[in-house]
């Protein structure tokens, strides 16, 4: 067994620390400062052509891809700190992947290359890896390529569920890196062994009164107030999207609601000063590894699910190595590599037959693998024009910062 690290255990300590956690745990002064940085979401930003985006492609030149990615959302030897997979990568085809853990935050990251991509300039990326409605944005704007389908052949491996998203038909400019569902977790001992199954319950439960946290990601806490109301977040309305918004003040004001978190509800969660919290799936598997006890529902009104996914910016200078790296985690045995150390949802077929054969206590996690049930209650949050991303984000911020 791993010795445990500052009184944590590893898998703890990724719980606490993971891909939604740094900036997105400061709340308010972030959001807040992603909405100064995007000004009105683009609205103002000329969209760049298509025939304009690519660089002239050094990748047969230069055996390097530069790869930006959120901190701890990749396997690491936790004796030797080295990641397996890449080394592994750079072995096979002699391509050197310059690997940086700084996408702390969508909006941090935007506004970070929001000047050189405006500019139709190199932001010094090869590829990085947005969530959904990030992902939405940046092809909106015309700001990521189109992938070169011949360079990833290893692409037909995408889970059917995930092909056909909205704001990318046919995924033409993404594919994705890791997904996870968006639920209710909570610490029996602090509910008084009651469970905590429904979004309703979690909000206005007067056992939970003041223990609550809902999250920073607006598209989570109001796509599940959507579902507990009875409404499809793929397909909502104004008027739905405002009720969601008074529902979600009325229970601020009672006092129901300790705060709003990023995935540093993971220490509350575990010590009991939070009852019941909105919750992603990756970190409550690895929370539950050191707490048992900790209980993880999914509503049976439908859940949110979210995917985090690669994008090659305008003017990379290596996107066929780019390409070449996304083909190459499509590899049901690579990605299953992945997913035994970071326990997200994998978007790639057959990763879970690899890890029924070396690790089966993934494989059987329904968490992880998920059943054709489970996925069919799984919701994803509409794509936004900007105009609503900056009505609704500008609405939500003020619940958060009020």
């Amino acid at each position: 067994m791993t010795e445990p690290v500052g009184g944590f255990s590893p898998a703890l300590m990724r719980g606490l620390l993971s891909r939604r956690t740094l900036l997105r745990g400061v709340g308010g002064a972030a959001v807040a400062a992603g909405l100064t940085a995007c000004g009105t979401a683009g609205t103002a930003t000329k969209k760049v052509a298509a025939k304009d985006r690519a660089a002239t492609d050094k990748s047969s030149s230069e055996k390097i891809v530069n790869w930006s990615n959120w901190p701890e959302y990749i396997d690491v030897d936790d004796k030797t700190k080295k990641r397996p997979t890449i080394d592994a990568f750079t072995a096979k085809t002699g391509i050197k992947v310059n690997y940086v853990e700084d996408y702390n935050d969508n909006d941090e990251f935007f506004a970070k290359v929001k000047p050189q991509l405006a500019a139709n300039k190199d932001t010094g990326r090869d590829v990085w890896v947005s969530t959904d409605w990030m992902a939405s944005r940046l092809i909106r704007l015309g700001w990521v390529q189109k992938l070169d389908q011949a360079n990833i052949p290893n692409a037909k491996n995408l889970e059917p569920n995930l092909r056909n998203v909205e704001f990318d038909k046919g995924r033409l400019y993404s594919l994705p890196w890791q997904s996870g569902f968006t639920g209710i977790a909570y610490n029996p001992k602090s509910t008084g062994g009651k469970k905590v199954e429904t979004i309703d319950q979690l909000l206005t439960d007067p056992a939970l009164k003041g223990k609550v946290t809902l999250l920073t990601e607006m598209r989570d806490t109001v796509g599940l107030t959507l579902l507990s109301m009875g409404k499809d977040p793929a397909s909502f309305t104004d008027d739905d999207f405002n009720a969601a918004m008074d529902k979600l003040q009325k229970v601020v004001d009672s006092g129901q609601v300790k705060g709003f978190t990023g995935n540093e509800y993971g220490k509350g969660l575990a010590s009991g000063d939070i009852a019941a919290c909105l919750a992603w799936t990756g970190d409550v598997v690895q929370l539950k590894a050191d707490n048992p006890s900790l209980g993880y529902v999914l509503p049976a009104t439908g859940h949110m699910i979210w995917s985090d996914n690669f994008v090659i910016p305008n003017q990379a200078q290596h996107k066929t190595n780019a390409e070449k790296l996304i083909d190459y985690y499509y590899d049901p045995a690579v990605m299953a590599a992945v997913e035994d150390y970071v326990n997200y949802i994998p978007p790639v077929a057959g990763a879970k037959e690899v890890l029924q054969k070396q690790d089966p206590s993934v494989a059987t996690n329904q968490l992880i693998f998920p059943s054709a049930a489970t996925l069919d209650k799984a919701h994803v949050f509409r794509g936004l024009s900007a105009d609503e991303e900056t009505r609704y984000n500008k609405a939500f911020q003020s619940l958060v910062g009020g």
